[in-house]
């Protein structure tokens, strides 16, 4: 592994070593499954696949606020699925979310079960399917929405770069770990201010993005190096 300045981009980047550092083992070039493996069923018809990272808690949140809400049927069974062993990878969890990230969640209320991937979108299903969590009323609707969707844009800035650029990568690179902080920081001023002009993101009423943010939100502070 070299210094940045010493490096120069190929012109068509192709997959020739491990990029080291903690995730080396699990990232790769390509999608699909690398083995076969059956995803557990539970007693319930929610089945949700995850792991309480970020990503996976802000669906943990919203069906256990379902259920203190007193909301039937949102009874669920969780299966761990540990991405540093490539459970990620199994056939079975590929078929629930073909891009293999967690959360994935498998509704079995229906005729034929129905696969909901990606946290955002599992959230505003579960909303819509429960009639909770999300305004009705067209202009509240769409600002919590847009809050929510502003978390989708804004997450992979603070995980995937400041965090992996901070802490888990293999060289500590000066200019990608400014780059990452200096947005992460802006980021947390955008939700500073939105929160000094309103009690939660969407509004007057706590919604699914106020579950949306506070997971990833909670990861960032001194000791995360912001």
């Amino acid at each position: 592994m070299t210094e940045t300045a010493d490096y120069t981009p190929p012109k068509i980047w192709t997959w020739n070593k491990e990029s080291g550092g903690r995730f080396a083992s699990i990232n790769r070039p390509i999608a699909g499954a690398t083995h076969d493996k059956e995803l557990p069923v539970g007693k319930h018809l929610l089945q949700l696949y995850s792991l309480a990272t970020p990503n996976g808690v802000k669906v943990t949140v919203m069906l256990e606020e379902l259920l203190a809400a007193g909301h039937t049927g949102a009874e669920y069974d969780a299966w761990l699925i540990k991405i540093m062993d490539g459970d990620q990878f199994g056939s079975g969890f590929v078929e629930a979310n073909p891009n293999s990230k967690i959360p994935a969640l498998v509704d079995r209320s229906g005729e034929s079960p129905i696969r909901v991937f990606e946290s955002g979108s599992i959230l505003v299903y579960l909303a819509e399917k429960f009639g909770a969590f999300l305004p009705t009323e067209v202009a509240k609707r769409a600002e919590v929405l847009s809050w929510l969707f502003w978390q989708m844009g804004a997450g992979p800035m603070l995980g995937g770069g400041f965090g992996h650029f901070y802490a888990y990568a293999p060289v500590k690179i000066e200019y990608a770990i400014d780059r990452f902080a200096m947005e992460v920081k802006r980021q947390l001023d955008v939700l500073d201010r939105r929160l000094g002009q309103s009690e939660y993101l969407g509004g007057d009423e706590y919604s699914i993005a106020d579950m949306a943010v506070w997971p990833l939100v909670r990861c960032s502070g001194e000791g995360a190096g912001l």
